[in-house]
């Protein structure tokens, strides 16, 4: 396989993982690990899709905090809701299990439980506001940043990957586990890049700001409490960078 051939393949694979978009079939798909640098390309899809939305949306003259509802509705049919029931998954397991294994146990379950529901309520409330807010007040502004949030939230995960161990021998936590420095490293370049060109600087740094620590404290909170991370921890690390850049945006 050329390098070209092998580099559209893993933009394909990422695809595949991280939405639920058409992305076609794979002969041979390349290792996990090898695709992490294109997280930002499938968070790009999904971003534009629901920047598609918005502007449509207010376009035609529905009110803002309507046109945000439509945008974000559109986001979670384009990854299938796979980020949000990583984060209710983490939050029933951290928040109800006694030790690392029932943890383990709780998360694996499909069943949404209270500490769940109320991440997912305080999850789509707070990004629905703040892509709101924006929309009301920067209306061509709005659909850009929700492309730049979606590359950005999804870089970091990269990292996650080659640093944290897996907390489970099966599932994408461990399948993904082994990526390089340099893939790691591309897929932060291309959220940063994104983040350049669709933001203004000084809003792209705090957004980096906010998104980096948010990710590494959710990162340690994970380590503490099952051991490593998980493809719910790395759905978990989405949202909560997300949310992240979108309060920073709104401040």
């Amino acid at each position: 396989m050329t390098p070209l051939r092998a580099r559209v393949a893993e933009v394909q694979l990422a695809v595949m993982l991280l939405t639920r978009l058409p992305a076609g079939r794979m002969a041979e798909a390349p290792p996990i690990g090898a695709a992490v640098w294109a997280f930002p390309v499938a968070g790009a899809a999904v971003g534009g899709i629901a920047a598609g939305v918005l502007a449509a949306a207010l376009a035609v003259g529905i009110a803002p905090a309507l046109a945000a509802g439509l945008a974000l509705a559109a986001s979670v049919l384009a990854t299938g809701g796979l980020h949000e029931d990583g984060l209710a998954d983490c939050a029933d397991g951290f928040g109800g299990g006694r030790d690392r294994a029932r943890k383990l146990e709780i998360m694996r379950d499909s069943r949404i439980g209270s500490y769940g529901g109320l991440a997912l309520i305080l999850s789509l409330g707070l990004r629905w506001q703040a892509l709101a807010l924006l929309a009301a007040q920067q209306p061509a502004f709005a659909p850009l940043a929700l492309i730049a949030l979606a590359m950005a939230s999804r870089a970091g995960l990269g990292l996650a990957l080659l640093w944290m161990p897996a907390a489970r021998q099966d599932g994408m936590g461990k399948s993904a586990a082994g990526t390089s420095f340099a893939r790691a490293m591309a897929g932060l370049a291309l959220a940063g890049l994104g983040l350049a060109v669709l933001l203004p600087w000084s809003s792209a740094l705090w957004v980096m700001i906010a998104m980096a620590t948010m990710q590494l404290i959710f990162a340690r909170i994970a380590l503490r409490q099952i051991g490593g991370q998980s493809g719910d921890v790395l759905g978990a690390m989405q949202q909560l960078a997300e949310i992240a850049g979108w309060l920073a945006l709104a401040r």
